[in-house]
């Protein structure tokens, strides 16, 4: 099994949500949380609907999630100006400091995965997977970017994409 990259990237990938699932559940957090207020800091506000796309989760569980974050003070749901039609998911300022204390965090679980490659390898593994994870997902219709969407590294890479 250890020469085909899909398993290696699957077993990878399972003790790496293991050791983030860790650290969030000792923040009272579960990794949807996590995902959504990643990708709200990351993309700025969005829609419900376009987050549920975005992490292909169902919708209604996402709302549960969205009621979570505002419940707690670090999300909150408002009317777009552009369009009042539409309501967006934007970040409190209680909940962008929250994202911030969670990165060190974060960053240990990452170290701990990481261990055995140097600074140079890291990058390197960085910037393959995210080419990956365009090729086999790329950003749904109805995503809102409201900041460039360049080829730099996003806030929390491990929140692009829900593990399955």
């Amino acid at each position: 099994m250890l020469h085909l990259n899909a398993y290696l990237m699957y077993a990878t990938g399972k003790a790496a949500r293991r050791r983030l699932t860790e650290r969030l559940t000792a923040h009272n957090l579960r990794l949807w949380h996590l995902m959504v207020m990643a990708l709200v800091a990351d993309l700025g506000p969005q829609m419900k609907t376009a987050l549920a796309t975005r992490l292909d989760m169902n919708p209604s569980d996402l709302v549960k999630i969205v009621d979570d974050l505002v419940r707690t003070g670090r999300a909150e749901c408002l009317r777009d100006e552009a369009d009042r039609r539409r309501v967006l998911v934007r970040l409190t300022p209680e909940g962008r400091s929250f994202l911030e204390l969670l990165d060190a965090d974060i960053a240990s679980a990452d170290d701990e995965v990481l261990a055995p490659l140097d600074e140079r390898e890291r990058e390197v593994l960085s910037s393959l997977l995210r080419r990956v994870h365009r090729h086999l997902e790329p950003a749904p219709a109805g995503v809102v970017r409201t900041r460039p969407a360049h080829d730099t590294a996003p806030r929390h890479p491990e929140a692009a994409r829900p593990q399955h």
